[in-house]
C-alpha cells in the first residue's frame, strides 16, 4: 500500500522566546524537523508534505537545501492541528494510499514504532493512534479505551478526576487511509474555547461512523515534544545518549562517552578510537581504525583508515585525510586533501591545499591562502619536507622531493628536488645591546622630565 506523510511545522513556538521558527532550533547540529524528516524518509513514502506557517520562507529554504524532494503547503492562518492537516488536502486529492501524521517538534519517534502503526493498519484497523504510558501524565491528552477500541481522546483540562488517573497518553501521531482522513476532517468543528480545529476530534467522528480505532504504544521518550529551551536541552541530551550507545554497539571505542558529542549525521567505522572531549559537527565520516585524540573539533571532513588526529586539532569542512595521515596538536585544516602517510604534527594552518604522500609539514607552517579578496591554493607534492615556520603565500606549488629551510617565506613555486631558502638576512651588532639600552633609558628619562 502506498503511503504519504504529513509533517506539521507551522507553529512559532512562543515559549522558545525566539524569533526563529520552533522547528528550526537545532538538535545535534540540525534543525529538529530534520530528525523527523530522516525518520519519515526511512519509511520510503511516496510523498512527504511539510505544513509551514510562521517563518515559512526560512523553514522551506533550509529544508529544501537538505531535502530537495520535500513538498510544502502553507497554513496562512493558524487555526489548529486539524486545519493544518486539511491544508494538504488539495495536494493529496488523488492519492489513494494511507497517510501518516507526524510533527516537526517531535523528533525522536523511531522508524520501528512507525512500522508498528503501519502493521496495525494493514491488519484491518481503520484509524491507528500512537500512545504512550506516562508516570506523570500531567497535561497530556488521555486515551480512553473500551473493548480494545479507542473511543475518545480527552484533553487534561477537560478530563474528570477519574480520567486524570489514566496514564495512557496521546502523542498526536496517527495513521489512516488518506480518503478517510480528509472525510473525517470535514466533519470536525471549531466549537471550543480557542475556536480551533483539533486533529484529535477525528477520533470521536470515526467512532460515530463505526470505524475501528486502535492504539499502538511506544516508550515515552520517543514522544518528547519540544516547546521550551529547557526541553530543547533535554532533547540534545537524549540524542547524545542514544548516539553514544549506537556508536559503541557498532564497535567504536569511546574512552569517556559522556564528554563526546555527535552530530545528527556522524558516521564512524568499527575499531575507531575516540578520546575524551571530542566534538563532531555535521558531515563527519571516519573509517575503521582511525584514532581521534582528546579535545578535537571536527566538521565536514573525511578521515581514512589508520589516520591519527589530535590532541587539540580542528578539521574544518572540505578536509580529506587519506590513510595513515598524522595531524597533531593545535593544527587547523580547511578545504584540503592530505595524501597517505603525510604528517602535520603541530602548530600549523593548512587551508585550500593539496599535499602528496609521505610529506612532512614542520611546526608553525602557514598556507597564506587569502589575500583579502580571494582564496588561493597551495600544492605540495610527494616526499616534501616543509621546515618549521614556513609561510607559503598562495598561489604556489612545491614539487616532489623538495625542501624549505626553517623560516622561509615561499612566494614562488619550488621545482622538484629543490631546497628553498627565503629568509631575511641576519646581521649581528657586537656590543650594541648595551648601547641600545642606554639610549632608550636616556630617551625615557627626557620624556618623563
Amino acid at each position: 500500500m502506498e503511503h504519504a506523510i504529513i509533517i506539521l511545522a507551522a507553529g512559532r513556538g512562543e515559549r522558545m522566546n525566539s524569533e526563529t521558527p520552533k522547528v528550526m532550533h537545532k538538535i545535534a547540529g540540525a534543525p529538529m524537523i530534520v530528525h523527523t524528516l530522516r525518520t519519515a524518509k526511512s519509511l520510503d513514502p511516496d510523498r512527504i508534505i511539510v505544513i509551514t506557517g510562521y517563518g515559512a520562507e526560512q523553514v522551506e529554504k533550509e529544508i529544501s537545501e537538505l531535502e530537495p524532494e520535500i513538498d510544502f503547503v502553507r497554513q496562512i492562518e493558524q487555526k489548529g492541528t486539524g486545519h493544518a492537516v486539511k491544508c494538504a488536502e488539495k495536494m493529496l486529492k488523488n492519492f489513494t494510499g494511507n497517510t501518516l501524521i507526524l510533527y516537526g517538534d517531535v523528533p525522536f519517534i523511531s522508524p520501528d514504532t512507525l512500522e508498528l502503526l503501519i502493521e496495525e493498519k494493514e491488519s484491518g484497523t481503520d484509524l491507528v493512534v500512537l500512545g504512550f504510558e506516562s508516570k506523570q501524565p500531567g497535561n497530556y491528552g488521555r486515551l480512553i479505551i473500551e473493548n480494545d477500541q479507542l473511543i475518545s481522546i480527552v484533553e487534561a483540562k477537560d478530563a474528570t478526576t477519574e480520567q486524570l488517573k489514566i496514564t495512557l497518553c496521546n502523542s498526536g501521531v496517527l495513521y489512516t487511509e488518506n480518503k478517510i482522513l480528509f472525510q473525517l476532517l470535514s466533519n470536525i468543528t471549531n466549537e471550543n474555547a480557542n475556536q480551533e480545529y483539533y486533529l484529535t476530534d477525528i477520533v470521536e467522528t470515526a467512532k460515530n461512523q463505526n470505524l475501528s480505532i486502535k492504539v499502538v504504544c511506544c516508550d515515552e521518550p520517543e514522544t518528547l515534544g519540544i516547546n521550551t529551551r529547557s526541553e530543547l536541552s533535554s532533547a540534545e541530551l537524549t540524542f547524545q545518549i542514544r548516539a553514544r550507545e549506537r556508536i559503541i554497539e557498532n564497535g567504536v571505542t569511546l574512552s569517556q562517552p559522556d564528554t563526546t558529542y555527535f552530530s545528527f549525521d556522524t558516521e564512524i567505522g568499527r575499531e575507531a578510537c575516540i578520546g575524551p572531549n571530542v566534538v563532531f559537527g555535521p558531515g563527519v565520516t571516519i573509517e575503521s581504525g582511525a584514532e581521534i585524540l582528546p579535545f578535537c573539533h571536527l566538521e565536514g571532513c573525511h578521515i581514512s583508515k589508520g589516520a591519527k588526529i589530535g590532541p587539540f586539532a580542528r578539521l574544518r569542512p572540505g578536509t580529506e585525510l587519506s590513510e595513515d595521515v598524522k595531524v597533531g596538536n593545535f593544527v587547523e585544516i580547511k578545504n584540503s586533501t592530505i595524501s597517505a602517510k603525510s604528517k602535520i604534527n603541530h602548530l600549523s594552518y593548512i587551508g585550500d591545499t593539496t599535499i602528496g604522500e609521505n610529506s612532512n609539514i614542520g611546526a608553525g607552517t602557514v598556507t597564506c591562502n587569502y589575500d583579502g579578496i580571494s582564496k588561493h591554493t597551495t600544492e605540495i607534492g610527494n616526499d616534501v619536507f616543509i621546515g618549521s615556520n614556513t609561510l607559503l603565500v598562495a598561489p604556489v606549488s612545491v614539487g616532489d622531493n623538495s625542501m624549505t629551510a626553517s623560516g622561509t617565506i615561499v612566494t614562488e613555486s619550488i621545482p622538484s628536488g629543490n631546497l628553498a631558502i627565503g629568509r631575511v638576512k641576519q646581521v649581528n651588532k657586537p656590543g650594541y645591546v648595551k648601547k641600545l639600552v642606554a639610549l632608550l633609558k636616556s630617551k625615557k628619562k627626557s620624556k618623563d622630565n
